[in-house]
């Protein structure tokens, strides 16, 4: 659909099912990474010159007519003001994960409104609106969704160079990188195959002086106090050593919510449940696929795995409905 560059795509994987109206913990950590991939995007693009270990970027980068909201406003907010700055790679990813809150949300506009206009987000009620007590309480929760076709294109593009046999581009790598920084590894890989990508970063470290450059760097610990409060959510999922020793450790953090839908019928009429739980995510305005029926459908709601589990609320009187609960990928 598009010629997408590198922060352009990564926020498309990291801005869908966010809360797009306030700032929760884990969309600070995505737009951080989003930053960081801002600068990676203009180091693509050559906007660097390389002298040793420094890369400096020359202030005539920031004043080009075709330069993006986005990048401007990144440039911006690391005071770049001089004639030209330097640092190593790491000191720039450093300073652009380490924006203020003011500056993340403009950041985080810029970017929006940037593939809003492309027709590559849009603005959806959360699914939370179709839980039980949202619903009754007519409470109105707002989040991000990605364009379905373009986010599945870059997510499998990125799975089939990781998962099979063959060279790397400079790109995959940064993405690859970024997806691990920000947590959003378990988005597109299984439980499994992230066994898969642990030995193909380490393989990609032993094999490429760019890819070990980049994957020493590590920002997601300049922000371990908001990290900290995600540790209830954060899962060690994967420890893969290889033959040095070396571990790889993915953090998880919760993206989606547990949802209960109310429903007329209970266990003697899966295809009634079914029914109602697809009337209700029609009504909130949701993209969904049925990718299995049964006592237990699988649910694909707006780029995110769901299980149709059976469920009742006890009180006075039981309610029989069915619990969305995101499917171990």
């Amino acid at each position: 659909m598009c010629n997408l560059k590198l922060a352009q795509s990564f926020s498309m994987i990291a801005l869908n099912a966010q809360d797009s109206r306030y700032m929760t913990t884990v969309k600070k950590i995505s737009l951080r990474c989003i930053a960081a991939a801002v600068i990676l995007e203009i180091y693509l693009d050559g906007g660097f010159t390389q002298t040793g270990y420094n890369a400096t970027l020359q202030k005539s980068v920031s004043e080009q007519s075709d330069i993006a909201l986005y990048q401007e406003t990144v440039l911006n907010a690391l005071a770049y003001k001089k004639g030209s700055v330097n640092g190593n790679l790491k000191w720039w990813l450093a300073k652009a994960s380490k924006l203020s809150m003011r500056k993340l949300k403009k950041l985080e506009r810029a970017i929006a409104d940037f593939l809003m206009g492309a027709d590559l987000l849009e603005e959806i009620p959360n699914l939370l609106g179709c839980d039980l007590f949202y619903d009754g309480a007519g409470v109105k929760i707002k989040e991000y969704r990605s364009n379905i076709e373009e986010y599945t294109r870059i997510t499998e593009s990125i799975r089939a160079e990781i998962l099979e046999e063959g060279s790397v581009t400079d790109e995959t790598i940064l993405m690859l990188w970024l997806l691990r920084e920000s947590a959003c590894l378990h988005d597109i890989f299984s439980k499994n195959e992230l066994q898969t990508v642990a030995l193909r970063i380490y393989e990609l470290r032993q094999s490429s002086t760019f890819a070990k450059a980049v994957f020493e760097i590590d920002i997601h610990r300049g922000i371990e106090i908001a990290i900290k409060g995600l540790l209830n959510a954060k899962k060690t999922v994967i420890k893969t050593s290889t033959g040095t020793g070396v571990n790889f450790i993915f953090p998880f953090f919760e993206r989606s919510q547990s949802v209960f839908i109310d429903t007329e019928a209970w266990f003697s009429n899966s295809n009634q449940r079914l029914s109602d739980v697809k009337a209700r995510l029609e009504a909130n305005g949701h993209s969904y696929t049925v990718l299995r029926e049964g006592q237990v459908p699988l649910i694909k709601v707006d780029n995110i795995l769901y299980e149709a589990v059976p469920e009742a609320i006890q009180g006075r009187v039981p309610i029989h409905g069915v619990r969305l609960r995101k499917y171990p990928i």
